[in-house]
């Protein structure tokens, strides 16, 4: 039986470095970030319906992400247009990835998706694990990353459930706050008592 867990968490909580940890605790990941850079990648199956609804993002055959975030970052019905493409085809993927992860028999399977709750990727999922910092280091993280703007962070932020509601909605909080070593013994527990 394989359980598949949904892992999110508000912008600058740690849910990479996580992911990446599970990753290394054996379990497969599914990142949906990585899926929607391939859809929108030359060949992706995302170019063409793009193209069709947003005029001039398309360059050699790839979506231009700096031309196609100018169409949608702060306008919402561009945004509903773009994720009412984009999430069916990223659907489609994780039902692969979670049937191809049962066939090979793996204890578990983890789906990384920022915006767990918000499209309703946990009901795919069998237990949902989310990473949770105090609200100082979050922003520390985030604002200390290359472009990133307080603009930017606060329309991230505009887009995700608060972090204490997607607390309140997680089968299991991981703290990130205090440093790597404390997050990975979490989880090394999480996937201990999986196994079992």
């Amino acid at each position: 039986m394989t359980t598949v867990i949904g892992l999110t968490g508000s912008i600058g909580m740690g849910k990479t470095t996580a992911s990446n940890m599970l990753r290394r605790l054996g379990l497969p990941i599914c990142d949906s970030d990585a899926l929607v850079h391939k859809l929108l990648a030359k060949g992706g199956a995302a170019v063409p319906i793009v193209s069709a609804e947003f005029k001039n993002v398309v360059v050699d055959r790839t979506v231009d992400r700096a031309a196609l975030g100018k169409q949608v970052f702060g306008n919402a019905d561009a945004l509903k247009r773009l994720e009412q493409l984009i999430h069916p085809l990223v659907r489609a993927e994780q039902k692969n990835f979670i049937k191809a992860c049962r066939g090979r028999r793996h204890f578990g399977a983890v789906l990384d998706v920022p915006l767990l709750f918000e499209v309703e990727t946990d009901k795919l999922c069998d237990l949902t694990l989310v990473v949770s910092a105090p609200k100082f280091i979050q922003e520390q993280r985030v604002l200390s990353r290359p472009g990133m703007t307080l603009e930017r962070f606060q329309a991230t932020l505009a887009r995700q459930i608060p972090d204490l509601e997607k607390r309140k909605k997680a089968d299991i909080v991981v703290q990130t706050g205090l440093n790597k070593r404390h997050t990975s013994d979490q989880l090394v527990e999480i996937v201990r008592w999986l196994r079992n």
